[in-house]
């Protein structure tokens, strides 16, 4: 797999709660970094408090392995209530090499999507890479043989954050039903 090929991870969950108590938990930005390993904390950017189409926020992220630290700035793409919400993460400042800055070609995106059945939801959650560069390049651009490993380790790492997420959505949503 290549990093050109957009590749993506996908699981989904069943929760014993109503569409609309899950639905204020996936969009309430602040709780994936209460439950992912990775992500540590966000904030509503350019005066924006909840979300809707072209909101920004910024995420503070730290990798529990290698100890990496980063920021990302994330744009909501899709708000449809009780069914989908998504964001793309973008580079403003064009830091992985694309100047200038093409904010219409994220970096990553990332969805959960929400289907109502029979006592409860099933919430999906999905991450796709690219096809902006991102910091995943910089590891590719110092080892271009080692391209596939490298993804595969990647999609490893958010399949772990989505996992645990699902796992925490499903724990607060039922506790409250």
């Amino acid at each position: 797999m290549r990093y050109a090929d957009g590749p993506s991870v996908h699981e989904e969950i069943h929760i014993e709660a109503a569409p609309s108590d899950v639905w204020r938990l996936v969009t309430d930005i602040a709780l994936p970094a209460r439950l992912s390993p990775e992500l540590q904390r966000t904030e509503w950017l350019d005066g924006a408090t909840e979300p809707v189409p072209g909101a920004r926020f910024a995420g503070y992220n730290r990798h529990p392995v290698a100890g990496l630290e980063w920021r990302t700035v994330s744009r909501v793409a899709v708000l449809e209530p009780e069914q989908r919400f998504a964001w793309e993460v973008i580079d403003p400042e064009g830091r992985y090499g694309e100047k200038p800055a093409d904010t219409t070609r994220p970096l990553a995106t990332w969805t959960f999507e929400l289907r109502a059945v029979d006592g409860g939801t099933v919430l999906s959650h999905s991450g796709r890479i690219g096809p902006a560069r991102s910091g995943l390049n910089l590891a590719i651009d110092r080892e271009p043989e080692r391209e596939e490993e490298i993804i595969q380790a990647r999609l490893g790492d958010l399949r772990t954050g989505i996992r645990a997420t699902l796992e925490g959505v499903k724990h607060l949503a039922e506790e409250r039903a």
